[in-house]
């Protein structure tokens, strides 16, 4: 385990590290979820082993710090995790990053170009979204007012998410969650799409095969980015078909 303070506050996000060559991969998990929990089994597959892999608990989230004054939009996470990169001496890294870390991923590229060398994106939030009351993701979230969540509202979540995700979410910390929320589904101006377009490195985007057609998926390829279907699986695509999900990530990563 490894860490880095993040913000004048003294704020420290970690990462669990293993060891290997450059360039080095970073993967980033979701919406209250944990790398470590997510992607070991991925870093660690043979045909993704080898290199310095990061898996990085973005902050108010798994093992890093969980601090109340933080804002929580897409573009202080995406600067966080660009100062504990740069702290752990990264640069030109290939990431991975699922949900809203995607997002995060691609507002990382764009504000720190230097850090990022591919981005593989796994059914990653692109749009902004609205608020859906009763919804067990991040517009059901978002659907409560900060202090509805962190007063008991967080309860009506935990009971509609089921075990598998409460047991990542239980450790992110209640304003984390409700604000990271808030601020996925309002997105970036320009949009994470938009931004995505624009990014001069390698871009594949994974999304589950049974979700086919992938809004924008046309516009998308265009620009140049890999839309990529994998079988058998939902938004979780790493744990519901890790296998496939290698598969895909290797020949993204592939040279």
């Amino acid at each position: 385990m490894h860490s880095a303070t993040v913000t004048a506050e003294g704020d420290r996000i970690r990462w669990v590290e293993l060891p290997g060559r450059d360039p080095a991969r970073v993967y980033v998990h979701g919406l209250g979820a944990t790398s470590p929990a997510y992607f070991t089994a991925t870093a660690v597959h043979p045909l993704l082993a080898g290199h310095r892999s990061l898996l990085v608990d973005l902050l108010g989230h798994g093992h890093s710090d969980r601090p109340t004054s933080f804002a929580y939009t897409l573009e202080d996470h995406a600067d966080a995790l660009a100062t504990a990169l740069r702290a752990a001496g990264v640069a030109g890294a290939e990431v991975v990053a699922h949900s809203m870390g995607g997002s995060v991923a691609v507002v990382l590229a764009a504000r720190h170009p230097e850090l990022v060398s591919r981005l593989v994106l796994v059914d990653a939030n692109l749009d902004p979204l609205p608020r859906v009351p009763g919804s067990s993701g991040s517009s059901g979230i978002a659907a409560y007012t900060e202090e509805e969540f962190v007063s008991g509202g967080w309860r009506e979540v935990r009971d509609r998410v089921g075990a598998h995700w409460w047991s990542t979410m239980r450790l992110a910390g209640l304003e984390a969650l409700h604000r990271s929320a808030t601020q996925l589904i309002r997105g970036t101006t320009p949009t994470m799409r938009e931004l995505l377009l624009a990014l001069p490195v390698p871009r594949t985007f994974l999304f589950p095969e049974p979700d086919s057609p992938f809004p924008g998926a046309s516009e998308l390829t265009a620009a140049g980015v890999s839309v990529i279907p994998v079988p058998d699986c939902g938004h979780n695509v790493m744990l519901d078909n890790p296998e496939a999900f290698a598969h895909a990530v290797a020949e993204a990563l592939a040279p």
